[in-house]
């Protein structure tokens, strides 16, 4: 084992020993390995600032169209400097106390890493295809007509008077932000909690499960309010929560959490084979082993068996075989008769 470096700490847990390396130890150096890795980040924070900053694509809005788009304008149920405080900060949090008691740096490291990945790529990647499609919200009819006087151009498009500000923001609808952030953060925290607490470790624990798939009922939460604050329609939702789960679960296999990455393939070919349970594939396996163990206590059976068969006739072959040399010897030799004969 090699020697623990300046300032780790040596913990001895279930008669194995583990050095554990601490932020004081051992942060400088994995930031800076990861450097570029942060650079990229800056970048990806400051695309997002640059995505919300421009115009979105503004469709052709008719007259037709406005029979869908009429619903009440409404606040935010979950204010938009909320999302990362439970998306982030939230997760960070946890991360946090898992490595108060594991002083495990790089474990804290590419957690924390790969979470800001996964939000700032998916913001990112919502906030491109909000610009470039330029949906119209649920409630775009008063972002438009804020006095319920519409006007339209020649071609039947609509012409706004309402807020420049609120108007860009109504053409903000497909995917929803609020949604793919959410599940991008808290299914990153869910699939994390997942290898920790070894919640697919085929033991059927469920509050193990229900632990992991808090995050994912706070996100869905989050999802279905976007819908009842008439700000996205339900494919906005759907969509926005396909990109985030999907970018979560990207960015925690690039970082390759071992504790998650030992689980998926079993997890895959339970789904696979998802007719049974955890408890018909044990006792299947035993079943199995029980039968293999009895074949080789019956081929060790047979086998001493022919041992034993070979013995005794190779005994009996080497007692034939002294008893014919006995014979032999007996005819070859001269008899008394031919010597007298013989000196006559």
């Amino acid at each position: 084992m090699r020697d623990a470096q300046p300032g780790s700490h040596t913990v001895r847990s279930h008669a194995m020993t583990v050095i554990s390396h601490t932020v004081r130890s051992h942060g400088i150096m994995v930031a800076r390995t990861h450097l570029n890795d942060w650079l990229i980040l800056v970048l990806l924070l400051a695309i997002v600032i640059l995505l919300n900053a421009i115009h979105p694509f503004y469709r052709f809005v008719g007259k037709g169209m406005m029979e869908d788009l009429k619903y009440p304008l409404k606040s935010n149920t979950v204010p938009i400097w909320a999302v990362p405080v439970y998306a982030v900060l939230l997760p960070m949090f946890v991360f946090l106390l898992i490595y108060f008691r594991r002083r495990d740096v790089y474990d804290l490291h590419h957690a924390i890493l790969g979470l800001l990945f996964s939000v700032l790529v998916t913001a990112v990647i919502t906030g491109a295809i909000k610009d470039a499609v330029g949906r119209p919200r649920p409630d775009f009819f008063w972002r438009c007509f804020p006095d319920g006087k519409e006007v339209y151009d020649k071609w039947g498009d609509v012409v706004c008077h309402g807020d420049k500000n609120v108007v860009k923001e109504g053409h903000k609808s497909f995917p929803s932000g609020h949604t793919s952030v959410s599940f991008a953060g808290l299914g990153f925290l869910s699939l994390y909690l997942s290898g920790k607490i070894q919640a697919f470790d085929c033991r059927g624990h469920v509050a193990k499960l229900c632990l992991v798939l808090f995050p994912l009922l706070l996100a869905s939460m989050v999802a279905i309010s976007r819908v009842d604050d008439y700000w996205h329609h339900w494919q906005d939702v759907f969509a926005g929560g396909l990109i985030g789960a999907f970018l979560c679960f990207i960015c925690y296999v690039c970082f390759a959490f071992p504790s998650f990455s030992s689980h998926i393939l079993i997890v895959l070919s339970i789904l696979y084979s998802g007719w049974a349970t955890y408890a018909y594939f044990r006792a299947l396996e035993e079943s199995r082993g029980a039968a293999e163990a009895a074949n080789r206590a019956n081929a060790n059976t047979d086998n001493t068996r022919c041992t034993e068969i070979q013995i005794e006739s190779r005994q009996n072959e080497r007692s034939n075989n002294t008893l014919t040399g006995i014979s032999l010897s007996g005819d070859s030799g001269p008899t008394v008769e031919d010597l007298e004969s013989g000196r006559r």
